[in-house]
């Protein structure tokens, strides 16, 4: 299975200590040198670097720019949708509105991190759903709460 992801889900997912959520439900994940760039610039949150993890597979950055839907979009959020549209990926990670939309309307297979979250809620990986999402916002990733609370319903929870 290709699988992309963007910044967001590592972040999201390192500052919570479940990074190892990923490899777990898709094996290898694909990542744009952006997002390798990106995740390597520090933050609050901290992300070892993807180099070192033997789940992640770089991906050069595809130099090709010629749709103009993706302008908006910040240097990870293009090089992820471009590649995994090249790549015809099965699946792409990105949380991002304007991206999810963008690579939705490209016709990508989108999933975020609550997705990601409640998968593993059903897989047995996680406890809870609700708590583990809240640990990310408490981290100062937004997700929208009544998003939380409607997938954390679905669950069961």
């Amino acid at each position: 299975m290709i699988v992309y992801s963007n910044t967001t889900p590592f972040i999201a997912l390192a500052g919570i200590g479940c990074l190892d959520l990923l490899p777990k439900i898709f094996g290898q994940v694909r990542v744009a040198q952006a997002v390798v760039d990106e995740c390597a610039e520090g933050g609050r949150v901290f992300v070892p670097s993807l180099l070192k993890l033997d789940w992640v597979i770089p991906v050069p950055d595809d130099p090709a720019t010629e749709l103009t839907i993706l302008f908006e979009l910040d240097r990870g959020e293009k090089q992820t949708i471009l590649l995994a549209r090249k790549d015809r990926a099965e699946k792409i990670i990105i949380d991002e509105r304007l991206g999810r939309r963008v690579a939705e309307y490209l016709g990508l297979d989108v999933v975020g991190t609550l997705g990601i979250l409640a998968k593993a809620k059903t897989l047995g990986h996680i406890k809870s759903f609700k708590d583990t999402a809240s640990l990310m916002q408490q981290n100062g990733v937004y997700y929208n709460s009544s998003l939380i609370q409607r997938i954390a319903l679905h669950l069961g929870e």
